[in-house]
């Protein structure tokens, strides 16, 4: 069985990455840290996705990603949104090894939350 897999066009990973965040906060509020951290990450990928595939550049791979925020930041002459990035994958690691303090969680959250928004601000 073949399974055919479509990219996701600009409007969905602004979708995606809007119901990430609001998911992100649920589950972090319900105790679940780890699944929390990983939809503020997919977040922060998806707004990256959109912006960068607007542009017309391929945000396949994390190494991508990190280019097209690099490329954002010199744009918009912001160097904090490469730092807001890191952010972002601060919490995609915690997914995988669970050390984030709670007070982490949420002053690092209201960065990513901050990130998206900014991103995406520039569709």
């Amino acid at each position: 069985m073949t399974m055919v897999v479509e990219a996701m066009n600009t409007q969905q990973h602004v979708e995606t990455a809007r119901d990430f965040l609001v998911a992100a906060d649920r589950e972090i509020a319900a105790g679940d840290t780890l699944q929390g951290s990983e939809k503020l990450w997919g977040a922060a990928s998806h707004a990256v996705m959109a912006v960068a595939s607007e542009r017309g550049w391929a945000p396949n791979s994390h190494s991508a990603m990190k280019n097209a925020v690099a490329r954002l930041s010199d744009e918009i002459d912001d160097p904090a949104l490469r730092g807001e990035f890191g952010m972002a994958e601060k919490f995609h690691a915690n997914f995988y090894h669970g050390f984030m303090e709670d007070y982490e969680l949420a002053q690092d959250g209201e960065v990513v939350h901050r990130f998206v928004e900014r991103v995406l601000s520039l569709l």
